[in-house]
């Protein structure tokens, strides 16, 4: 029977939803995360939030407290550590165009967004590469930047996954790794469902799979009620799955997932109906190349 991995996003950095149980403080993540992982995740994807307001943030002492905490009880989970915060702009004004809204754009150097990597030198870690409109902004990803950030993760150590947001980002994967910023084993994820991005259909998710290197690892996934059926899509085409808190806090309409772990179950469930078998951290690690 063909393995299928589950990656849980534990909380994202999109603003706080309204769930009573949504993981923001760095003990309450860490939990989420070993939760997930007991319920079948072999991959948490790692974003941090501010311990008391529950805003994005990305201090590096907030990384290294979830990952240590989640590596005291657990060595076998594959950490996969988010990189994308720093790259939004925000216009200041339709009459300024040129300058920027300080309090809301966020943009880092190649070695501020990875420091927290270099440090902690997880399993993987995201590298997003779109350039967007994105939640009234723009996601700006320009080579300078990522392909900076795809070297140095290299370099340390860390397996890069390509987040792709829209087509064009399949060009510039081709291009990247030709150029050697990117790995020729790098898995690639499919964001589908955003406003200006790939549409989470099932047309989308084919053409993504036919962009990318023929054998390559691929988790395509929705976002809020798209979840689980791209995620049922992603694994009809040999994909594998995400889920979490990131993504949706729904199990479906109306019904609201108590816990990342619950999300984990049905998406367990899903591969199992569609006659998978949910992959092992292990099995995980040897389809992506990682050591055990």
């Amino acid at each position: 029977m063909a393995k299928t991995f589950i990656t849980c996003a534990i909380t994202g950095a999109s603003p706080m939803p309204k769930h009573p149980n949504f993981p923001f403080r760095p003990e309450h993540v860490a939990q989420e995360a070993l939760d997930a992982a007991e319920a079948g995740a072999s991959i948490i994807h790692v974003h941090v939030r501010h311990p008391e307001t529950g805003e994005p943030n990305q201090e590096l002492e907030n990384y290294r407290q979830v990952v240590n905490l989640i590596r005291q009880k657990n060595n076998e989970v594959i950490l996969n550590v988010t990189t994308g915060p720093g790259c939004m702009w925000f216009q200041k004004s339709p009459e300024e165009p040129a300058l920027p809204d300080d309090e809301r754009t966020l943009m880092f150097t190649a070695e501020r967004r990875i420091e927290h990597i270099l440090d902690l030198k997880p399993d993987m870690c995201t590298l997003d590469i779109c350039t967007m409109n994105l939640w009234g902004g723009v996601a700006i990803n320009l080579e300078p930047i990522v392909g900076k950030m795809g070297v140095m993760a290299q370099d340390a150590g860390v397996l890069t996954e390509i987040e792709c947001f829209e087509a064009g980002d399949f060009v510039f994967a081709d291009d990247l790794m030709a150029k050697g910023s990117i790995p020729k084993n790098a898995p690639f994820t499919f964001v589908l469902g955003t406003k200006y991005g790939l549409p989470a259909t099932s047309e989308a998710m084919i053409y993504s799979k036919n962009q990318i290197p023929r054998g390559a690892n691929f988790t395509g996934f929705g976002v809020s009620r798209h979840s689980f059926p791209m995620a049922a899509q992603s694994i009809l085409l040999g994909g594998h799955m995400r889920v979490g808190f990131e993504d949706t806090i729904y199990l479906k309409k109306g019904m609201l997932a108590n816990n990342n772990a619950e999300l984990v179950d049905w998406g367990a469930q899903i591969i199992e109906k569609l006659g998978n078998e949910v992959a092992t951290p292990g099995e995980a690690r040897q389809m992506l190349g990682l050591p055990n």
